[in-house]
């Protein structure tokens, strides 16, 4: 579950800390106050788009951390496979934003956002206004299907996808085929020109290397001669003034003196090391000038073979590796057009193989799905009827697309009437925003079990409704509450009263500068915002007294669920 959230320097909040608990977590805050912030917030922290000017009015940078405790074995398993390593059982991330860049960061190590948003669906699971409208679109009613079915839909699930890549691996080989005889000819003809060409200059690896090296000493053979001479001019023995006759006159003149003074010999030592060190480059040096050899033949024979490979690294590839892999490709679209009719009949069987396959595996899925539809279907009337849909008709139509893909054959599409004698109607023709809201609260009650996510988030929960409708969803959230931690915005008493934890999100102006703090209320404070949810701004005894015995009623129906 999230244990703790805090926020610096983000849009009206200086510093924030929440600490939210097991069960229902209600926040409740005036129009304006920044309720939106908070669960803002913990969108940014999760990988969310950085909206403009989120960093507080002078402020250098901002800053959001969330702390997760992880106990639910199957969470820790995933995060596991994601290399994941908790600390005492927490997950901490954090998300720090300046002006040009933001930074991730994962138990205290930096990530990439792309890794925090691979975990984000494991730990929390955020419903606003825009969840709700996805209701609207046929997808999201098969993803909803599929996650009610998970159980026995997964192992099919994973099976069609696997078929799926092969169907499109050997539907793609199968467009190679499909051209006519002559187009085949010509496709014969220009491989075996690139095929013989590229054979006939009897390319090895490593050749080109070796070539440009003994080009270069060709080329500047003359150079490489002079600066020889000149080497052995200065340290030969050839010229009276050279390092070399230098050296042996002062090796004589060692020996001489040593003779007086015994302390010199290690300088006797170097100069003879010296001497026969000049000795051995003096040799090199000349064995290398007799090694030089202009040969103008076997310059013409280098640059002409230089200038093939050249011609072919334009044509076929950056090195002579790629030229040859390049080849050994084009031997083998060369068999393929070589042998075309075997081949092709060879796909065909193959694509016909797959396609055969992803049928049979999408009819077993149709057929899960249908069975999941009516009982989803079924449990979705009563969880409806629960959130004071007075004469709710919920049904879900499983039909089939013109395609394969990696879901199957089927689309899902919720239909409900939500009035007697009203026609059953697709969900996006008659479902006002309050209902969708009403509607996706159902699906979450419904998915309880099946959802992994350890923390839910409801944000405007409560749109377009109030009274009884109020009442009950407050009750749904209770009821969720009771396996999932669920922090919810509201503004409706109902749902308030509902709360295990209750926080209030004020902006007050301090210094003449406005700023949002949140803060837990005890018992009493939590009748006073009741109060005042009820009553307005001016708090009657009478409106007490209702709050109290709202907040009692909603503690004996949270008893008896």
């Amino acid at each position: 579950m999230l244990e703790s959230l805090t926020v610096k320097n983000l849009a009206l909040i200086e510093y924030a800390e929440v600490n939210f608990k097991k069960g229902l977590n209600i926040l409740s805050g005036e129009t304006g106050a920044g309720k939106s912030i908070i669960i803002g917030s913990i969108n940014l922290a999760l990988g969310g788009k950085v909206p403009k000017g989120m960093i507080r009015h002078n402020a250098d940078y901002a800053y959001i951390e969330l702390v997760f405790s992880i106990e639910e074995d199957a969470i820790k398993k995933k995060l596991e496979e994601l290399e994941i390593v908790l600390e005492d059982e927490q997950l901490i991330i954090a998300r720090k934003l300046t002006e040009n860049r933001s930074i991730f960061r994962l138990n205290g190590e930096t990530v990439p956002a792309s890794k925090i948003k691979q975990i984000a669906s494991l730990l929390i699971d955020i419903h606003g206004q825009h969840e709700h409208q996805s209701l609207l679109y046929r997808a999201k009613h098969l993803e909803i299907l599929d996650t009610f079915a998970k159980v026995p839909l997964q192992q099919w699930k994973i099976k069609n996808q696997q078929a799926y890549q092969d169907y499109i691996k050997w539907k793609k080989e199968l467009e190679q085929y499909q051209i006519d005889e002559e187009q085949r000819r010509r496709e014969l003809s220009f491989l075996e020109f690139e095929i013989q060409e590229i054979d006939q200059a009897n390319l090895v690896c490593g050749e080109e290397e070796q070539l440009s090296d003994e080009y270069k000493r060709l080329v500047h053979a003359q150079q490489i001669m002079q600066g020889l001479e000149q080497i052995n001019g200065l340290i030969g023995y050839e010229q009276e003034s050279s390092a070399g006759n230098a050296v042996s006159q002062s090796v004589k003149v060692i020996q001489q003196i040593c003779e007086y003074d015994h302390d010199l010999q290690p300088i006797s030592n170097l100069l003879f090391d010296l001497e026969a060190l000049m000795d051995d480059v003096t040799r090199e040096v000349v064995s290398a000038l007799d090694h030089i050899d202009v040969d103008e033949q076997r310059l013409y024979e280098i640059q002409s073979r230089l200038d093939v490979i050249h011609s072919l690294k334009q044509k076929y590839g950056k090195t002579i590796e790629d030229i040859l892999a390049y080849v050994d490709k084009k031997r083998e679209e060369y068999e393929r057009y070589m042998h075309f009719e075997e081949k092709k009949v060879e796909i065909t069987n193959k694509f016909i193989e797959a396609e055969q396959q992803l049928k049979q595996i999408g009819q077993k899925m149709t057929q899960i799905r249908k069975k999941a539809a009516k009982e989803l279907a079924d449990l979705m009337r009563q969880s409806l009827l629960d959130l004071n849909f007075l004469d709710v008709q919920f049904e879900i139509a499983i039909r089939p697309v013109d395609h394969f893909s990696v879901n199957g054959m089927d689309e899902a599409e919720f239909l409900i009437s939500t009035n007697p004698g009203e026609q059953i109607r697709p969900l996006k023709e008659i479902a006002s925003g309050g209902e969708l809201s009403r509607i996706m609260l159902a699906i979450k009650t419904v998915l309880a079990k099946s959802d992994e996510s350890i923390t839910l988030i409801f944000d405007e929960i409560d749109t377009g409704i109030s009274g009884r409708t109020a009442q009950k969803v407050s009750e749904k959230l209770s009821l969720i509450s009771k396996n999932h931690q669920v922090i919810c915005i509201s503004h409706l008493a109902q749902i308030v009263a509902m709360a295990d934890h209750h926080f209030l999100i004020q902006k007050d102006a301090i210094n003449q500068v406005t700023m949002t703090t949140i803060n837990e209320l005890d018992d009493t404070k939590i009748v006073q915002e009741l109060a005042r949810l009820l009553g307005g701004t001016e708090i009657t005894q009478k409106t007490l007294d209702s709050a109290i015995e709202m907040k009692d009623l909603a503690n004996r129906t949270k008893i008896t669920k």
